[in-house]
């Protein structure tokens, strides 16, 4: 068993619960820009936890040359849960390319500082999956102060995780 892959099955399974709920959001609710919330939008927010994954995993780790994604290509919860598949890829092929290296220490430059930046594949997992549920958490507020009754979209245990197993992948 791959304990880091299975740790990000279960983030998988909490976005996919929260992909659910903000399917039943209005449309224009979900890409509304509220001021006062960071990242301005719900899409907005998911947007930045996809390229967080993309930058770190993707152009920092693996050396993908992928754009950076901008939120209004994203118009929909489909749309961003296409996007998501493609983050998956990512986080999976990174697992399986740093596989028994996750103390091994990564340099490389960033695009904000002048200096390489040295981290490790367990410090760049462990960072893109909190940054994750630091904005669905953020997510969650912006819903509730737009009138709406979030589920509960913390880590869930396998009992909670099967009354969401008929969840549709896509809406």
């Amino acid at each position: 068993m791959n304990v880091l892959k299975e740790q990000y099955e279960l983030v998988k399974q909490t976005r996919k619960v929260l992909f659910h709920f903000c399917e039943k959001m209005e449309q224009e609710d979900y890409l509304k820009e509220v001021d006062g919330y960071g990242w301005g939008s719900i899409r907005n927010l998911h947007v930045h936890v996809a390229e967080c994954y993309q930058s770190w995993i993707g152009r920092f780790a693996l050396e993908t040359g992928e754009p950076k994604v901008k939120a209004s290509d994203v118009t929909d919860v489909n749309e961003m849960r296409t996007l998501f598949e493609r983050v998956d890829q990512l986080v999976f092929r990174f697992l399986d390319g740093y596989d028994e290296r996750f103390d091994e220490k990564i340099s490389r430059k960033v695009s904000w500082q002048e200096e390489e930046e040295e981290l490790s594949p367990l410090w760049l997992l462990t960072h893109t999956i909190t940054h994750e549920f630091h904005h669905k958490g953020q997510i969650v507020t912006l819903a509730r102060a737009l009138g709406y009754e979030p589920v509960d979209t913390d880590l869930l245990t396998p009992s909670d995780i099967n009354c969401y197993l008929d969840y549709p992948e896509k809406g």
